[in-house]
C-alpha cells in the first residue's frame, strides 16, 4: 500500500532537561531533518534554552520561530525549529548544570505533548531525555519516564493504565525486554508465564501496525545459559518460557524458542526473526549498544500513542562540553515518523 503520508500529523518532542544534551540535539537534529518536510517537529520546550545552545554552539544559522498552535509547525519548519512554550513557568539553567526547580518545565512538556497527541495535533511524541534523580526531588511520584507517560495515557484515553514494553531499535535489531530495570538477582522470580505471553502480544501486533509486518516472527530468548540445556542448567526455559511460546503460538503468533542468549542475535540479524523478545535490561540492551551505540532508539510499546526516544541519558557532561551528539534523537524522530505512517495505513485499511 503506498503510504499516505498527507494524513500523518508533524511530531511533537518534548524539552527534556534543560540542562542535558536535549536544546542543543533538538536544534542539531532541526538543522539535519529541516529539508525533509516528511519529518516535520515542533518541540515543547523554553525558547530561552535553545536561544543559549545557540549562541554556545556558534550556530547563527539556526533559527527558531514560536508558534502558537501545532498547526503552525510544519509550515514554519524548513526555515526554523518550531517552538510552542508552555505555561510553566521557565528558571534559568546551565547546561550541564541540572536544578530541581526546572522540574515543573520538564514535566508540563510531557504533559503538554500527550495532550497535543489527544488533540490529534500530533502524529507521536519524541522525548528527549530526563534524570529521574533530579524530578523526584521535586516531588515526582512515578518510578519513571515511562511510568509517566502510562499514567497520562490511562488519564486522558480513561483506560487502566497500559503495559508499557521498552523496544530497543538499533544496528540492525529490534529487542523488547520482559523486564526492565530490576536487580538481576531477581529477574528469574519476576518472569511468568503470563508476562511473556502479553509482552509477547504486544510486541507482535506492534510489529504488525507500526512496523508494517504483515507475519511478524519473535524469537524468545531464554533465561540461563544454553537455554537451560533441557533443565541442567535452570528449569525456567521449561516450566515458564515454553509454556508462554506455545500459548502465542496457539493465538496465532509467529513466537519461536527459547533460543540461547549467545547466539539469537546473530540469528536476528541473519534474518531468522523480525524481533527477539530478551529476558532481562542487559540482556536486551548490550547487543543493540555494541552495535550502535550513538544511533539506538528507545521505543514504548503498549501505549495508545507513539514514543520514540533516544537510547541515551540527559548526558550533562558532553552538554556542559557542548559535545553534543544528535544520531539517536535523529533516528528516533525518523523511526517515529515511520512508524506514525505505517500506523495510518494500518487504521485506514482495517
Amino acid at each position: 500500500m503506498k503510504q499516505q503520508s498527507s494524513v500523518v500529523k508533524p511530531l511533537v518532542l518534548s524539552q527534556g532537561d534543560p540542562a542535558g544534551v536535549g536544546p542543543a540535539a533538538t536544534l542539531l537534529a532541526w538543522k539535519a531533518l529541516r529539508s525533509e518536510p516528511e519529518h516535520a517537529f515542533y518541540v515543547r520546550a523554553g525558547t530561552t534554552y535553545l536561544k543559549r545552545e545557540i549562541e554556545a554552539l556558534g550556530l547563527s544559522d539556526l533559527k527558531i520561530e514560536k508558534i502558537s498552535s501545532p498547526e503552525m509547525a510544519a509550515k514554519v519548519f524548513p526555515n526554523a525549529l518550531p517552538v510552542l512554550e508552555g505555561e510553566a513557568t521557565l528558571i534559568p539553567v546551565e547546561a550541564g548544570k541540572p536544578k530541581p526547580e526546572s522540574a515543573a518545565a520538564i514535566i508540563s512538556s510531557i504533559e503538554d505533548s500527550v495532550r497535543d497527541i489527544v488533540g490529534g495535533e500530533a502524529s507521536a511524541i519524541v522525548t528527549n531525555p530526563i534524570a529521574k534523580s533530579l524530578l523526584y526531588a521535586a516531588g515526582f511520584k512515578h518510578p519513571g519516564h515511562t511510568e509517566f507517560l502510562a499514567h497520562l495515557a490511562g488519564e486522558h484515553f480513561q483506560t487502566a493504565t497500559p503495559r508499557p514494553v521498552m523496544l530497543l531499535v538499533g544496528g540492525g535489531l529490534k529487542i523488547a525486554l520482559t523486564t526492565i530495570h530490576q536487580p538481576l538477582m531477581t529477574v528469574a522470580s519476576a518472569l511468568t508465564t503470563s508476562l511473556i505471553e502479553e509482552i509477547g502480544q504486544i510486541v507482535c501486533d506492534s510489529l504488525k501496525i507500526d512496523f508494517g509486518l504483515q507475519t511478524p516472527r519473535l524469537g524468545v530468548c531464554g533465561l540461563n545459559p544454553h537455554a537451560g540445556e533441557d533443565g541442567t542448567l535452570g528449569t525456567e526455559e521449561i516450566t515458564t518460557i515454553i509454556p508462554a511460546i506455545k500459548t502465542l503460538q496457539a493465538s496465532g503468533y509467529t513466537a519461536i524458542g527459547p533460543r540461547p542468549g549467545d547466539t539469537i542475535f546473530h540469528e536476528a540479524l541473519s534474518g531468522a526473526y523480525d524481533a527477539v523478545l530478551a529476558m532481562y535490561h542487559d540482556q536486551g540492551l548490550i547487543p543493540v549498544k555494541t552495535l550502535d551505540i550513538w544511533g539506538g532508539v528507545n521505543v514504548t510499546l503498549g501505549l495508545p500513542f507513539i514514543r520514540t526516544s533516544p537510547d541515551h541519558g540527559t548526558g550533562y557532561d558532553a552538554a556542559a562540553k557542548r559535545q553534543v551528539k544528535p544520531d539517536s534523537l535523529i533516528a528516533a524522530i525518523r523511526l517515529a515518523r515511520t512508524m506514525a505512517v505505517n500506523r495510518a495505513n494500518s487504521e485506514a485499511s482495517a
